[in-house]
């Protein structure tokens, strides 16, 4: 520096009163102009689910007609009602002389519904399931087993739908990253069964999937000679559930696919060219570039899925009806077949904390909630 060079002036900085004033004027109109959201969203949102959590404690009825009466308030009745579970050891049956019954070497144990019937206890119990440990018989009762079972069978729906969703679309999504002739046109293609209504799915599998040589898979396996054409997918207990995963896994895999891919675009080029360059293989490559890289895409497509699974409703409703429900199903049965509006309200208001806990899982265990 010369000499003769001016001295430079430090820049002006503004009041601190007028900052001050400027950015609470700014926050002003921020909420005016949010103001149409929030109300919004009081009234599609806060408004009615209040209105369920209030009506979950009372004995409201739905449409009762000229019998209609004020809802009493019955506190967490309704929530006892759904959630009373016990588990009990089934006593084995005794001959005339006081002895343990035996058959082929094994105890004949009591009816288990009928055992639980006879407990002394503040709700009438039924069998949700039976099982065997170590040579004793064990009894899960509830006070509303098909509510029981409905929580049951959605959450064995949920983990196994979103795993192989996951997986499934995961591989769609890296084999049509790549280059090839006629890309455009799988893409598009693979967004064929998501586009199909959940009702109009439903019914083309419940055809393909019928107990008779009707059905495309019993026509396929009778061909194959691997069975006689008359295997009963949905009429079996223990088919049930698998048959509604294999419905929605074939209709939502290409949704995880469309989240994944659009996730594995945004990953640099750069990086795998380099990792070329260091002779890593495709193996390595996945595990080191694309698995990290992909996380937060995989982290908001697991949260989109497992909480629409939780929710399912059209998929049961449709198949079932009132055979077999998911927990929404149930909660539909309760207010519009048995007219129980507190009931109804008690298990979507469960459904809803159910939903609450697997989106607080999935925000801490994934990281969500952390600023990159």
């Amino acid at each position: 520096m010369t000499a003769n060079a001016p001295a430079r002036t430090p820049p002006t900085k503004p009041p601190k009163k007028k900052t001050t004033q400027l950015a609470r004027s700014e926050e002003r109109t921020a909420l005016w102009l949010l103001l149409p959201s929030f109300l919004i969203l009081l009234m599609v949102a806060v408004y009615p689910l209040a209105r369920v959590f209030v009506s979950s404690f009372t004995d409201e009825r739905f449409a009762a007609g000229a019998q209609a009466s004020d809802p009493d308030f019955i506190g967490l009745q309704n929530y006892q009602q759904l959630l009373t579970m016990t588990l009990r050891a089934v006593p084995v049956r005794l001959d005339g002389e006081g002895a343990p019954m035996m058959q082929d070497g094994r105890p004949v144990y009591e009816n288990a519904r009928l055992f639980l019937r006879r407990l002394d206890t503040r709700f009438t119990l039924d069998s949700v399931a039976t099982f065997d440990v170590f040579g004793t018989r064990y009894v899960l009762g509830a006070a509303t087993a098909s509510f029981v079972r409905s929580m049951w069978d959605t959450l064995v729906f949920t983990v196994s739908s979103v795993a192989l969703e996951t997986l499934l679309g995961l591989g769609i999504a890296l084999t049509l990253a790549g280059k090839f002739f006629g890309r455009g046109v799988m893409r598009a293609a693979m967004l064929v069964p998501w586009a199909i209504i959940t009702v109009v799915s439903a019914r083309i599998w419940e055809w393909m999937l019928q107990p008779t040589r009707a059905g495309f898979f019993n026509t396929l396996f009778n061909d194959l000679g691997l069975s006689d054409g008359n295997f009963a997918f949905f009429q079996t207990a223990s088919l049930q559930i698998p048959s509604m995963v294999m419905i929605d896994v074939w209709k939502t895999t290409p949704f995880m696919a469309l989240l994944l891919l659009a996730g594995l675009s945004t990953i640099p080029r750069e990086l795998y060219e380099a990792a070329e360059v260091d002779g890593a293989t495709k193996i390595r490559k996945f595990f080191a570039i694309t698995l990290p890289l992909l996380a937060p895409t995989l982290a908001v497509a697991l949260i989109f899925r497992t909480l629409d699974a939780l929710r399912v409703f059209d998929l049961f409703q449709v198949v079932y009806g009132e055979q077999r429900y998911s927990m929404a199903s149930y909660a539909y049965y309760q207010l519009l077949a048995a007219r129980n509006v507190g009931m109804s309200s008690a298990a979507s208001v469960i459904i809803f904390l159910i939903i609450f806990v697997f989106a607080l899982f999935y925000i801490r265990a994934l990281g969500v909630d952390k600023d990159e």
